[in-house]
């Protein structure tokens, strides 16, 4: 029999002249050229739209060498800087790039650049990761190299140092003075304005870009923690019961070590990198874990619990697929680290269920990510809020979600903590997070379980 006809190759649907080199769901074929054009349109327009980032603000990108946090560093560099990588001559891309464009991100002839000032953190887990010292080491050092070539300021930090942090950690800094702000249209015509003034013998009328200066950068050379800090940090870990406290417990440290270094360096915002994928999981487990009151500061947009700093998440309506093959066409650089190792006949933690769920279901019901994450759009953050020190949960600082006759007592502790917050210890040093929680200060567990929302409860009892 003659061979079955070859089917036509797709055009691309945005071009409508190029051939498809992917297709990022049924029916949306994309060439290369305008699949860029998508995806870095795509992380302006979520900027754009929500408006929270003014012009020369400092805003500190939590980088964990992923795909996600990793897509997220090159489009800040691309739409800030007005870099691109590749040239596209009627729609085809070069296999190499042929030429980097680099144009005056500030320049009010160019649409749509990022006016902030940004930086980077990288936190290392290769300790409860199970990562020898060589290999943390390599990992540290391809970071740093990574680093430098932004020429934006990084800080490298070491999960151990979240034992060490303060006990002020466990309160929501103090709320930015209100005062007359103009309009966000306002604020960046005044910053160019301003950048014109201070830059007006640039002979091209463009402005530098603040904060992106190399001198910034710190040179010296990351070295790992002392071998006690490594080991208090595994002996944490090796008390926790269940693999799902594990992964709280990994997640509550990341988050109070990147809001510290935010605080200490002076960064009013961070960006984080969780995908539409991400986001999706992270809501249905924390449903599973009595968290669904606070689903909309956990995974929406804006998180504001924190008081001085915010949390953003631009890439939250990315899917794992666009982002792979944005990492695959333009060579974005990762780093691979393997999750929370598991002990021996214990079963996955509800995180990683969750995950396997959710993409299982994906494969034949291609909407179903997407489904999850417009539904968690409609939460409300109020009943995340609230304005009595005493009705919020110490380690989410969300409010508790139980009846006052369940955790009440608990003032007395929280403000013991806030005594040593300002220095009221032995020797004028200020208490660390581990020394506020410690169980057998406090009598017990059972003084400090008062002080936490229900899902941090479930976490707490299995330390």
């Amino acid at each position: 029999p003659p061979p079955p006809p070859r089917s036509q190759p797709r055009l691309c649907m945005k071009c409508k002249q190029n051939s498809a080199s992917l297709i990022i769901r049924v029916g949306d074929p994309f060439c290369r050229g305008c699949f860029h054009d998508y995806f870095v349109h795509k992380f302006r327009a979520m900027l754009g739209k929500n408006r929270v980032i003014f012009p020369g603000e400092k805003v500190l990108l939590a980088l964990s060498g992923g795909p996600a946090s990793s897509a997220m560093l090159r489009q800040v560099q691309e739409v800030r800087v007005g870099a691109r990588v590749g040239v596209w001559v009627g729609g085809h891309s070069s296999g190499t790039p042929l030429t980097l464009c680099l144009c005056q991100g500030l320049s009010q002839k160019t649409a749509k650049k990022l006016r902030f000032v940004p930086g980077i953190v990288f936190i290392d887990e290769g300790a409860v990761r199970g990562l020898s010292l060589a290999q943390r080491e390599q990992n540290l050092a391809r970071m740093e190299t990574l680093l430098q070539a932004t020429g934006f300021p990084y800080y490298l930090a070491h999960l151990e140092q979240a034992l060490e942090l303060p006990a002020s950690i466990l309160r929501p800094g103090p709320a930015v003075p209100s005062k007359p702000s103009p309009s966000y249209k306002e604020a960046v015509e005044d910053f160019i304005q301003q950048q014109r003034q201070e830059r007006g013998g640039d002979k091209d009328g463009g402005t530098s870009q603040p904060g992106t200066s190399t001198q910034d950068v710190p040179a010296a050379t990351p070295c790992l923690p002392t071998a006690a800090s490594t080991q208090e940090l595994l002996q944490l870990f090796d008390v926790v019961e269940t693999s799902t406290a594990r992964e709280e417990l990994l997640l509550m440290l990341r988050t109070h070590l990147i809001l510290q270094t935010a605080r200490t360096k002076g960064y009013s915002k961070v960006m984080t990198g969780e995908s539409c994928t991400r986001v999706a999981v992270k809501l249905m487990t924390n449903l599973a874990l009595g968290r669904g009151a606070f689903l909309a500061v956990d995974t929406g947009f804006i998180d504001e619990r924190h008081g001085d700093v915010m949390v953003v998440r631009p890439m939250r309506e990315y899917m794992a697929k666009e982002i792979a093959f944005y990492n695959h066409y333009y060579d974005v650089p990762t780093l691979i680290v393997p999750p929370l190792s598991t002990k021996r006949r214990e079963n996955p933690s509800i995180h990683r269920l969750m995950e396997r769920f959710l993409v299982g279901i994906q494969e034949d019901f291609p909407s179903s990510i997407t489904t999850v994450y417009r539904t968690g759009e409609k939460m409300s953050p109020d009943p995340a809020k609230t304005n009595i020190e005493s009705e919020r949960c110490v380690l989410c600082l969300c409010a508790l979600d139980l009846a006052s006759g369940e955790w009440g007592g608990g003032e007395r502790v929280l403000q013991e903590c806030s005594r040593e917050s300002m220095g009221g210890t032995t020797g004028g040093t200020e208490a660390t997070v581990p020394a506020s929680l410690c169980p057998h200060r406090y009598e017990g567990k059972a003084a400090v379980i008062p002080l936490l929302c229900y899902s941090c409860r479930l976490t707490f009892k299995e330390l």
